[in-house]
């Protein structure tokens, strides 16, 4: 089956492509990107005027399984990932068992080859039950193909058996991804402490809790000589911390999300749990200081931390609805259009920051166009005008701060080995 996509404004940040091409695909891997194929082919796929570029890829969404599935599954969540032009997804390990086994590893590996639409990656726990008392079986995990560790949701309190995670994981080149909330300073907080938080007689979060934890993992790493990934970064100093370490050459990356790079606490209402994220949103310096981050270069990635509820558990008060919200089917058209639509960030840098670079930390081959590759590919609409609507979502979550909001910029079409899982808002049947 060859496929060959015409026309479009190809971007492949890994190989410093943009211009306007074709792409040729092949028996579910990429042939070739130049101008004016002329090779004869099975499909055509006409993309003028439109983006194409790598498969997106989300290295922090919550699917939920297992034990969780009334808020999401693998089917549901990976035809949101689709409908949002994501290839691959990487699912947290904070579920009901956790996942800190190589039997677990192993048995969501398949349950992902029966229900997923899209590539799925495992990310196991780093100790047993997310307790942060003893290590997991991260070796065997590893071996049964955990991409990574984490446990998120969850700070690791003990530095002792943090650090003997690092120096174990050294053998195996896999990164800690750390939730960085140092717990005794967040407990009973439902929203960032600021004047916004006093207004609502809300309980807050401080950015300082966020930074003690940044500091402790970054000198733990280092100490160590391992690799470190600070997830879902959200404050102004954390961000200085991570670009500091880096210039000492400390093996640490960061990801921030949509929600920490375009909003602030002066969102929050009482009325409206969608915004009760952990960490929190925060105030105006601290998301341009995460910007300036993601665009120098200190924060590696953009991920979502989709993380869906039933709908009766986030329809509460605000201070005992979960944290969280979907994420997967927004992230694109939020990211276009406010940030790359008004120049807050080119759109070279926001591709990159959501394919090649991902794949660099996690060390997947996904990510770039490259001849051979495999055929992952998302087509975009940078024009599409298109208004947030909960009741058109895949995922099972029905809370988004989004809904209702008109965006620029859709996923039009997303290619997963070569085939056509998405086709204008629609998830196929493959």
């Amino acid at each position: 089956m060859k496929i060959l996509i015409k026309g479009g404004r190809v971007i492949d940040p890994a190989n410093n492509i943009d211009k306007i091409a074709d792409v040729l695909i092949e028996d579910g891997k990429i042939v070739k990107v130049a101008t004016n194929i002329k090779n004869a082919a099975d499909e055509v796929v006409e993309a003028a005027e439109k983006i194409v570029c790598p498969g997106l890829i989300d290295m922090h969404v919550h699917l939920r399984e297992p034990g969780q599935e009334a808020k999401e599954d693998f089917e549901s969540g990976t035809k949101a990932a689709a409908a949002g032009g994501y290839t691959t997804v990487a699912t947290m390990p904070n579920t009901n068992p956790v996942v800190d086994t190589a039997a677990l590893v192993r048995s969501l590996k398949k349950r992902a080859e029966d229900a997923a639409v899209v590539h799925v990656e495992i990310i196991g726990a780093v100790t047993k039950g997310q307790k942060g008392e003893e290590m997991a079986e991260m070796g065997d995990m590893t071996a049964a193909g955990a991409v990574a560790f984490s446990d998120d949701g969850h700070f690791t309190k003990s530095a002792k058996v943090l650090l003997n995670c690092y120096d174990y994981l050294r053998a195996f080149d896999k990164v800690i991804i750390n939730h960085e909330e140092e717990s005794t300073l967040v407990e009973d907080g439902v929203m960032n402490e600021s004047h916004r938080s006093a207004m609502l007689g809300l309980k807050g979060r401080p950015t300082v809790a966020e930074d003690i934890a940044v500091y402790r993992d970054i000198a733990l790493a280092e100490y160590a000589g391992a690799r470190v990934h600070v997830a879902h970064i959200s404050s102004a100093r954390s961000v200085d911390l991570v670009r500091q370490a880096k210039k000492r050459g400390v093996k640490v990356t960061a990801e921030a999300t949509p929600q920490h790079l375009t909003m602030t606490d002066d969102l929050v209402e009482l009325s409206d749990s969608s915004t009760k994220i952990n960490p929190p949103l925060r105030q105006k310096a601290d998301v341009e200081a995460v910007l300036a981050g993601l665009k120098d270069g200190t924060i590696d990635c953009i991920v979502t931390d989709h993380s869906p509820h039933a709908q009766e558990e986030k329809d509460r008060e605000y201070a005992y609805a979960p944290s969280g919200f979907p994420g997967l089917e927004t992230a694109l058209g939020v990211l276009l259009t406010d940030l790359v639509e008004p120049g807050k960030l080119d759109i070279n840098t926001m591709i990159s920051k959501l394919t090649c670079e991902p794949a660099r930390i996690f060390g997947l081959n996904a990510g770039n166009l490259s001849a051979g590759m495999p055929a992952d590919i998302t087509i975009i609409d940078p024009e599409l005008s298109w208004t947030v609507d909960e009741k058109n979502f895949y995922t099972k979550g029905s809370h988004s701060p989004f809904a209702g909001r008109r965006l620029k910029g859709k996923a039009i079409k997303t290619f997963v080995d070569g085939r056509l899982v998405m086709s204008d808002g629609v998830v196929l049947e493959v």
